[in-house]
């Protein structure tokens, strides 16, 4: 099922596809925001994301004539990032996580307030986070962190679906393993 966003950026695509500048700037302004956190949580330096930003919107100014809609944009927009994200790694072998930048990126809708609340679940969940294999941190990533499904995941990440299945298993059950080793109980959201 299309939402209305969706067709709303399947709509924008084709537009950028004819060299419209304001429908670049709306899907960047829709987008932006996920396309560097993702980028951030693979690449693990603020400065890379940032650059990565440009190359992916670079990318979907050029490529968006050749957008096929076989998945959605956002999950199109995740797969170049995720592309990009790999061949700056590999680029950068010395990149190393920044958790300090990684935590100082809020969801503008928490309040302060619910904010300190949050906090030390989310600094425990981090660090649990961290101890999954990259693999399984990356299926837990678009899963939970970006809502895609497992057919999307596996196009973005280019794995059968069966395989993100299985990643996603042993994901969640060494998460709550780590989880429960450090004192957060089943009920967490």
């Amino acid at each position: 099922m299309i939402t209305r966003q969706g067709t709303a950026d399947e709509d924008l695509i084709a537009r950028i596809a004819q060299g419209d500048r304001m429908a670049m700037q709306v899907l960047y302004g829709r987008h932006h925001v996920r396309v560097f956190r993702f980028g951030l949580r693979l690449v693990r330096n603020e400065q890379i994301a940032e650059e990565l930003i440009s190359e992916v919107f670079l990318d979907v100014w050029r490529q968006a004539g050749k957008f096929e809609g076989r998945s959605s944009v956002s999950t199109w927009l995740l797969a170049i990032t995720r592309f990009k994200a790999l061949s700056a790694l590999r680029r950068r072998k010395d990149a190393e996580l920044d958790d300090e930048a990684a935590a100082a990126i809020e969801d503008p809708s928490d309040d302060p307030e619910v904010t300190v609340q949050k906090k030390d679940t989310g600094d425990v969940l981090r660090k649990c986070l961290e101890g999954l294999s990259p693999d399984h941190r990356e299926i837990i990533d678009l899963v939970y962190y970006h809502e895609k499904s497992v057919e999307e995941v596996a196009t973005i990440v280019g794995i059968p679906e069966n395989t993100v299945k299985t990643r996603l298993f042993y994901a969640r059950k060494k998460l709550a393993d780590l989880l429960q080793a450090a004192g957060v109980q089943r009920g967490w959201p």
